[in-house]
């Protein structure tokens, strides 16, 4: 089986491109040179393929890389080259709470994106998927070095949310069985195996990181406020506005109303002490973390 994958060099793509065979994957991002909105390109990327895996999708707005020009011109363009090219199936990797009628561009976009992929006359499997982890995310890697770099830790809201970790490698066995044929024409609900308080998550993931910070409740306008600074300030941001909204929410129920794989295709591995360690990164947050900081080291090279 020959796949392409969009978004190839980002965090579910990498894990994705490595455990398939690299003489049948075909990587694709901005780093490779192929923009998602060339249709052109993407036909002649596809040109061969069975089966494409759509995971590119950002989590903040940075210039004319706006959600809907990357969740929704992108998926356009990428249904068309896929038609063009003959692949027999697209497989997108979507967000559980994607919706309509929300006040987030991420949310509404990522909605829009699959009901391209639903009503695109191809065969597809679109994953409503909840908060992945492990090398190179956005959760254990962000929370794990804030805890070894603030003495303070604002949990979200005065009710604790919950959730259900995902670890990548789970989320990369259900893509494969999608890209295989496993379940066609689905809309599925894909979230890991072990549902806890978001709080009992960030406590666990600074045990095993080795911080101690005090921890504190933050009302969720707090933390919307700090998604806001932290996005004009950092290269990434310590939490985006559009995760803000997630964890505010909290990520156990796919919206609209969703089914969760077969059994024999749901994530098993708990969110283990082991499976965080497996994700941490080294260190804290530095100077080298803040975008001015950056912008400044480049102009001195």
């Amino acid at each position: 089986m020959r796949v392409a994958i969009t978004g190839g060099t980002g965090f579910v793509g990498r894990h994705l491109a490595s455990r398939l065979d690299p003489a049948e994957t075909v990587v694709i991002s901005r780093r490779t040179g192929v923009d998602i909105h060339d249709v052109d390109a993407l036909t002649a990327a596809f040109r061969g393929c069975d089966a494409v895996a759509h995971c590119a999708g950002i989590n903040r707005e940075i210039g004319d890389q706006t959600f809907r020009r990357v969740h929704v011109e992108g998926t356009r363009a990428v249904i068309e080259a896929a038609r063009r090219a003959g692949v027999q199936r697209v497989v997108l990797l979507s967000f559980l709470r994607a919706r309509p009628g929300t006040r987030s561009g991420y949310h509404q976009t990522k909605w829009e994106a699959e009901e391209l992929v639903r009503g695109s006359g191809l065969e597809y499997t679109v994953l409503k998927s909840g908060m992945i982890y492990g090398p190179g995310d956005h959760m254990v890697d962000h929370v794990s070095r804030a805890v070894r770099t603030f003495p303070i830790f604002a949990t979200v809201g005065f009710r604790e949310r919950r959730a259900r970790p995902l670890p990548v490698a789970d989320a990369v066995d259900v893509l494969v069985a999608s890209l295989e044929g496993r379940m066609p024409n689905q809309t599925v609900a894909l979230m890991g195996a072990e549902e806890l308080e978001l709080g009992a998550a960030v406590r666990r993931i600074a045990r095993v990181a080795g911080g101690r910070p005090l921890y504190i409740p933050a009302p969720v306008w707090t933390i919307r406020a700090l998604a806001q600074v932290t996005e004009w300030l950092m290269v990434t941001p310590l939490v985006a506005k559009a995760q803000a909204m997630m964890l505010s929410e909290g990520v156990t129920e796919a919206a609209p109303p969703t089914p969760e794989p077969p059994k024999d295709l749901r994530p098993s591995r708990p969110f283990s002490e082991d499976s965080i360690r497996e994700a941490l990164p080294d260190g804290g947050f530095g100077w080298d973390d803040l975008r001015l900081v950056r912008r400044l080291r480049r102009l001195r090279r």
